[in-house]
């Protein structure tokens, strides 16, 4: 049973469109009238800050990637963590926080009228165990985060049902894969984004069903294809161009492909020939009334990516193969419905009218909670709450006392607000303030997708992580990597390898790395006999680094109204490419004419 709270002059049934000042950026957004009515469904106030603004705030919560030594607040081992040791949070391993031997509600907090809000759970929140890391019924995978049903995986992060894959993320019931990003129900692919139901493919950019194929953009059930974009149906075909299977595997074995320096000399081909391709203005599949990009079998969802399977849902980002159901501003999930600004909701099971959340798996009727868990109902202000109901700053209450005390708490939070460093005030419906986070601005996926120098970052408000001393002794200086991975033997394994974007030469040129640089990284044992089999040369760059190169090939979280490229078409929509983009932009109709 949902807590009844009474909203007066919030929103309005009838309300119209209507144009709001973010008070983050100072840019004018709009609540549209549907917006209004579904603040009104969940009882909350409508935003302050603008869609973007706080899809960064959101992120500015979630470290994904990052991860540190230091000790266990209960054993004091050394173990595995998304937070740094110099992070003043008890942090226990994730078996011991599941466990029975400790107990949440003893750091329970009565409510003081005299604090604000979020004063009172930030102190909560320094108090209360939190796990180090993030995994789900996961076989010898010990360097990962937010994983699920996945076995023998290293640096794979935000990923479920997954087997032997390395330097991944956002990938979903794949085998032997690395360095892919945001791509499902793959086995033996590699430097690839947005590709699917694939084997054998490598260095490839939204591509579907494709077998023994290198360098594709935009290519679908092709076999045996290298360099080529806009392909479908097609075998033996190079730069577009095509080929018999005996013409087309001589040309093949001439390019040598186990060489570093003649794939980077092909990719630079490739990626000036490909810009001829038509671009599509989404990837939509299966879809009605939409928009975004990365949608499949949705309908009525407006500003969403990376969805699959959802309905009646808006700002909403990565649900994993799972599903959002009326839920606005998501970021991360399996299942939810009639959620509303929360950052991983729901698992097995749909979390269900859970508002301002951060890990919040599979709960009800909750708001403004973390690392909340197993089927937790009626929270309000909780961490690492488990099965539990009627419970405020980690106190438990009975029904009545509960349903009685949230209102009262509403109302506080809207008399006397939190007020951060910059003068931005957080009344009730605001979520957490990014200067609360336990992370720094580059520690996280903000990062990522809202990337920041850390002058910027500092300005508007952000920590910033320092780079830390490293300790490497460099075994292999980067200008040292062997050329052709034929000449590599299982000596390489574990030794350490000096990242490219760390040598004096690239610095000079570029300044300093941010791109969460490790500065040197190793070739497992798994690795190694991968890239032999794949016929792939060694990376010269770190596996953040990597990641970063990745994440520039995908388009922006972000929409811009535009008109088909197509000369003489008049249709318009909405698409993630920016229009001084030099890419050529089509509709759906006139797409699929050229292509198909």
């Amino acid at each position: 049973m949902s807590v009844k709270i009474q909203l007066k002059n919030y929103t309005q049934m009838d309300k119209s469109s209507e144009i709001k000042n973010c008070q983050n950026c100072k840019k004018d957004f709009v609540i549209e009238q549907e917006d209004f009515k579904f603040y009104e469904k969940i009882k909350v106030p409508p935003p302050t800050f603008c869609p973007e603004c706080r899809a960064q705030r959101r992120m500015s919560w979630r470290n994904v990637r990052n991860l540190y030594k230091r000790n266990d607040n209960f054993s004091s081992n050394k173990i595995i963590s998304v937070y740094s040791k110099d992070i003043k949070l008890k942090i226990v391993e994730q078996k011991e926080w599941h466990g029975d031997g400790w107990d949440p509600l003893s750091f329970g907090m009565e409510y003081d009228f005299s604090k604000s809000f979020f004063e009172q759970f930030n102190e909560l929140l320094k108090n209360t165990p939190l796990p180090n890391i993030s995994t789900i019924n996961c076989k010898n995978s010990e360097y990962v985060n937010m994983l699920v049903d996945s076995k023998n995986c290293y640096l794979v992060f935000s990923s479920s049902g997954n087997q032997d894959c390395c330097y991944s993320e956002g990938i979903n019931n794949c085998q032997n894969c690395y360095d892919v990003l945001s791509s499902f129900n793959n086995n033996y692919i590699c430097e690839s984004i947005n590709c699917n139901n694939s084997f054998n493919l490598t260095h490839s950019l939204s591509s579907s069903n494709c077998i023994d194929s290198s360098f594709l953009y935009d290519c679908n059930n092709c076999s045996s294809c290298f360099g080529c974009w806009n392909l479908r149906n097609k075998k033996y075909c190079i730069f577009n161009e095509q080929f018999s299977r005996e013409e087309y595997f001589k040309k093949i074995n001439l390019f040598n492909l186990g060489s570093y320096k003649n794939r980077l000399e092909i990719r630079n081909i490739y990626n000036q020939k490909v810009q001829k391709s038509i671009r599509k203005f989404a990837n939509i599949v299966k879809s009605e009334n939409v928009t975004g990009d990365d949608i499949q079998n949705s309908k009525n969802c407006f500003n969403v990516f990376d969805i699959s399977e959802s309905l009646n849902s808006k700002y909403v980002w990565r649900t994993l193969g799972g599903k959002s159901f009326n839920s606005y501003d998501i970021s991360v999930g399996l299942n939810n419905e009639l959620c509303y600004e929360s950052c991983g909701v729901g698992l097995s099971v749909s979390a269900y009218n859970t508002s301002f959340a951060i890990g919040a798996g599979d709960s009800s009727y909750c708001s403004y909670i973390q690392f909340c868990l197993s089927g937790c109902k009626n929270l309000f202000g909780c961490v690492g709450l488990k099965n539990k109901s009627y419970c405020i700053l980690n106190k438990q209450y009975t029904k009545e006392e509960y349903e009685e005390l949230v209102p009262k708490i509403i109302k506080h939070m809207n008399d006397m607000p939190y007020i951060d460093s910059k003068g931005r005030i957080y009344k009730y419906g605001e979520f957490f303030p990014s200067e609360l986070s336990p992370f720094c601005y580059n520690e996280t996926i903000a990062q990522e997708y809202f990337p920041l120098t850390k002058e910027q970052a500092l300005e508007q408000g952000y920590k910033w992580k320092e780079k830390e001393e490293r300790n490497y002794t460099i075994d292999i200086k980067n200008e040292d990597i062997p050329d052709d991975i034929s000449n590599v033997s299982e000596d390489i394994i574990n030794k350490v390898i000096e990242c490219h974007h760390s040598t004096s030469s690239w610095q000079v040129k570029n300044g300093e790395c941010n791109e969460q640089c490790t500065e040197a990284f190793k070739i497992i044992e798994a690795e190694y006999q991968f890239y032999k089999r794949m016929n792939l040369p060694l990376p010269r760059l770190c596996p953040n680094c990597r990641h970063y190169q990745r994440l520039k090939q995908r388009n922006p979280l972000k929409l811009w109204h535009r008109k088909c490229m197509k000369p003489g078409c008049t249709n318009e929509f909405e698409t993630s490419y920016a229009p001084e983009r030099p890419e050529v932009v089509y509709c759906e109709r006139c797409y699929q004419n050229e292509v198909y």
